[in-house]
């Protein structure tokens, strides 16, 4: 008689704590969700010579960027794809995951940096460095936002 009180009990007991882990499951869900709100949104353009680049970026509520671009360079396939990173000062740190007109199916990722300068975003020059297939920019060398092809300025969103 004792083993049913005691299996029933222990059942009970179960059920009452996976009520409490989807009430905890369901409350990270909540609050991820609200942190990936986006809560402004600003788009630029950038001409030099015959090359164009569209960006349009994302604040979400949790301070991270995200976005889209497109990269139309003379003589080079075009590139579309999303951009993901976070500020840390006056510099944005992106990595720009794209795929180009020719290499449909491969996908790539470079890492960027972004001066912001009033209502101008500056892509730096850097040294990128590629370990075990990732690619980053070597934080011990400087990223140069003086000597520039694309000057990035606000333009209205479409």
């Amino acid at each position: 008689m004792k083993k049913p009180i005691i299996f029933c009990l222990l059942f009970a007991f179960v059920g009452f704590q996976s009520c409490k882990n989807n009430d905890k499951q369901k409350e990270a869900e909540a609050v991820k969700a609200d942190d990936e709100k986006i809560i402004t949104t600003e788009c630029y353009k950038a001409v030099y010579e015959n090359d164009t680049i569209d960006l349009d970026l994302y604040t979400l509520k949790s301070g991270k960027i995200g976005g889209n671009m497109v990269m139309k360079v003379a003589n080079s396939p075009e590139k579309t794809g999303e951009i993901k990173g976070e500020f840390n000062g006056d510099t944005l740190f992106v990595d720009y995951s794209f795929n180009d007109a020719a290499n449909k199916n491969t996908k790539f990722k470079n890492p960027m940096a972004f001066l912001k300068r009033d209502k101008q975003l500056i892509l730096g020059n850097g040294t990128i460095q590629t370990t075990m297939g990732v690619s980053y920019l070597v934080k011990d060398k400087p990223i140069d936002f003086e000597n520039v092809k694309y000057k990035f300025n606000s333009v209205n969103c479409e």
